[in-house]
């Protein structure tokens, strides 16, 4: 396999193993929630394990790509696995809910940090006229996260625990990171030792910390080390205090030794070339739009309480990194990155897909508990199976076709497709599912959605220097994922909208029953309600849909010239 084709392969198998653990955490989550010590009935509590990567995944995402053009393509790309495994080891260990939050913060960093280096190296070893079918199969591969991550879960939930769950994330992240250190281009031996064993004794005295082996905790000499000093934290104690001290000395240590463990000095050189603090407000702004919309309840529409003074920071945080943009010597976003109508185009576009797209994964398992499988969650997620294996599929054949068509017009035709397959879903009644016809509405819609994924990356990269490839490749992925949560929210309060006004029209269940304790014609049009808040959304979609197909045929058009 040659070289090009070798990093694409190791980077598209991280990427797709990484987001396979976006959605392994569904099945999971009881008993996650479970050892943090919540119950059944604390889903809000529970929230920060979803929202914590979320946060970690798109949060921190520009600057990721901005190091992926400075400091280089393969660096970072190991430094996200590096940084993936760390969380999954950290997960894996979590004993209480703020630990649990902390690694899958560090698996969002990681795992969401995969994909700009990844599609820049794409653009860098791959000419523009056949970049097309390598972006698909990256597409692909991420999208199919959404089908393998709760499989896998399932799967080694039969015979594990979910802490199995990350300790095999770690033990992947580790091969594919061996894989990939010989690419990286600087052959350099391993001559500071000292730093090594301070690293290990840290690792292993934290590790010990949170595993808290019961064949050493319960022996008599060998637990004296886990005892707290005071309290319950379990930090606070002579092992704690070991691993906390080998840290500090290994930092120390980095800083005097020559040469370090870890070269930073390319890193540090990468980070001077960029406004750190323009970088920090845009994480904090796009922190406040993910925290406040992930928390929205698909049902109500609700979001949480805290959600004005979150959108308030948020606010405020957009307009220091808009004026650091203006003033800073070496901006986030370099001034004319995005110069190019199709480069901006490519990322409204991008959020447009992802409004859409949020509501075929959230609202056709739900569609598929009023109607057909009211009494399993799994059966639902079978249903939802046809769209997520045929949105691969088209990706593949999305960026094949880019060889042939123009990404504007694949764009518009995957979308409209997708638009279109919305519209009939709106028209859906109760027993629509059991028709073949639902089916081909579904494989439609992820078709839809698939074939559009690489002509959109593959206008963004042609239109932009080779040297901001990785940022706006997360500026792609950042506008997407803030779509989906915006999506969710604006699409649930439609749909909440059209529940409650036929809900209004409905008699008084003591008017269509009287006093019988059942009653199935009061049930059926709750059930009727139900059905008309989902076509409502469904409704939404489409039109989301079509704006993206619109946006896409008009600002993604083939120019005579480039950025």
């Amino acid at each position: 396999m040659t070289a090009p084709r070798l990093l694409l392969a190791l980077a598209a198998a991280a990427i797709g193993f990484a987001a396979a653990d976006t959605y392994v955490v569904v099945l999971a989550l009881p008993d996650m929630m479970t050892s943090a010590g919540l119950g059944v009935d604390e889903i809000q509590r529970a929230a920060p394990i979803v929202s914590g990567f979320l946060l970690g995944y798109v949060g921190v995402l520009p600057l990721v790509g901005r190091l992926a053009d400075l400091r280089g393509r393969v660096p970072v790309l190991l430094g996200c696995l590096i940084v993936f495994t760390i969380g999954s080891i950290v997960t894996a260990g979590a004993y209480d809910l703020t630990t649990i939050v902390i690694g899958r913060f560090f698996q969002g960093v990681g795992g969401g940090g995969l994909i700009p280096p990844t599609l820049a190296l794409v653009a860098d070893r791959w000419p523009p006229e056949r970049r097309g079918l390598p972006l698909g199969i990256v597409g692909a591969v991420q999208e199919l996260g959404s089908v393998i991550g709760p499989l896998y879960g399932a799967a080694v939930l039969a015979f594990g625990t979910w802490h199995t769950i990350f300790w095999l994330n770690a033990a992947v992240g580790l091969v594919i990171a061996a894989a990939l250190w010989p690419q990286r281009g600087e052959r350099r031996r391993v001559r500071d030792l000292t730093g090594l064993f301070l690293l290990a004794i840290s690792a292993a005295a934290g590790l010990l910390v949170m595993l808290q082996p019961s064949a050493l905790v319960t022996e008599v000499t060998w637990g004296l080390p886990f005892v707290p000093f005071t309290g319950e934290n379990r930090w606070w104690s002579t092992l704690g205090l070991v691993a906390g001290a080998a840290f500090v000395l290994f930092v120390l240590r980095q800083a005097t030794a020559k040469p370090p463990l870890l070269d930073w000095r390319g890193w540090r050189t990468a980070a001077s070339q960029t406004d750190l603090t323009g970088a920090l407000a845009m994480s904090i702004a796009l922190g406040a739009v993910i925290v406040t919309f992930a928390s929205v309840e698909p049902e109500s529409g609700a979001l949480a309480p805290a959600a004005p003074w979150l959108l308030a920071v948020g606010v405020v945080a957009a307009a220091l990194f808009i004026w650091r943009q203006r003033t800073a010597a070496a901006p986030l976003i370099p001034r004319g990155a995005l110069a190019h109508r199709a480069a901006r185009g490519a990322v409204v576009v991008s959020f447009f897909v992802g409004a859409a797209l949020i509501a075929a994964l959230v609202d056709i398992p739900f569609f598929a508990r009023l109607t057909v499988a009211r009494d399993s969650q799994f059966d639902a997620a079978l249903v939802l199976i046809r769209f997520l294996i045929a949105l691969p599929i088209g990706a593949v054949l999305g960026g094949w076709l880019c060889r042939r068509f123009s990404p504007a017009l694949l764009t518009a035709t995957g979308m409209s497709v997708a638009a279109a397959a919305f519209t009939l879903m709106s028209r859906w009644d109760v027993t629509a599912l059991e028709r073949l016809s639902s089916d081909i509405v579904l494989v439609a819609a992820g078709l839809g959605f698939g074939i559009a994924i690489a002509p959109v990356n593959t206008a963004l990269l042609n239109h932009t220097a080779d040297t901001v490839h990785g940022l706006a490749s997360a500026l792609l992925v950042v506008a997407r994922m803030v779509g989906m949560l915006v999506g969710i929210s604006a699409l649930s309060a439609l749909g909440l909208r059209a529940f409650r006004s036929a809900m209004a029209d409905l008699p008084p269940v003591e008017e269509l029953c009287g006093s019988a304790s059942a009653c199935p014609a009061y049930n059926a049009a709750v059930l009727d309600a139900g059905i008309t808040q989902l076509q409502a959304v469904f409704a939404g979609a489409a039109v989301s849909a079509a704006i993206a197909a619109l946006l896409a045929a008009v600002l993604l058009r083939r120019s005579p010239t480039t950025a």
